[in-house]
């Protein structure tokens, strides 16, 4: 598996339209494909462009439970969306990033990000909630087009991390 080396920086916000639901992420290969189908259809019928690569939005994580997701793709300004696809921001601010390749290295990947940060000393914009790991924005974009590159193993997946407002690196 390839991973980049991890870096930290500034993102402004970033207006997206999405579809948020809850899954055992032992159904995200099920889950995305369908979800993101559903918004870039969405994007035809209401003419509107893609502003960066589609992406999953993690707001709560347990992986012995059902997470509460989004799949979502970036646009340039802030849309009314539907009843299904809603329109969304990715806060501003200080983000921890990196790209690892191959679709089945996900765990492995996030996993490098996390002791990165913790070997760091970074504090992530995140709570412990009831059923989980809540964060503000934990997001893994996917760079690659399964249309362009059929090959799974191929694909890069950047995952990024909001830093908590107040870091005295």
């Amino acid at each position: 598996m390839k991973i980049t080396e991890p870096k930290l920086e500034d993102r402004k916000e970033q207006p997206y339209v999405g579809i948020r639901t809850r899954t055992l992420w032992t159904e995200f290969s099920r889950v995305i494909p369908q979800l993101l189908g559903e918004v870039f259809a969405w994007l035809q019928q209401s003419q509107v462009a893609p502003d960066g690569p589609p992406f999953m939005r993690y707001y709560v994580i347990n992986m012995e439970a059902e997470m509460d997701v989004e799949l979502g793709v970036p646009v340039a300004s802030v849309l009314s969306g539907s009843d299904r696809v809603r329109p969304g921001v990715l806060p501003a601010g200080q983000y921890a990033s990196l790209v690892y390749t191959g679709v089945k290295n996900g765990i492995e990947g996030n996993g490098a990000l996390l002791n990165w940060g913790a070997e760091k000393g970074l504090v992530w914009d995140r709570w412990d909630v009831e059923n989980g790991e809540a964060f503000a924005a934990r997001v893994e974009f996917y760079l690659t087009d399964p249309a362009d590159e059929p090959d799974q193993e191929k694909w890069e997946t950047e995952v990024a991390i909001r830093l908590a407002d107040k870091q005295s690196l």
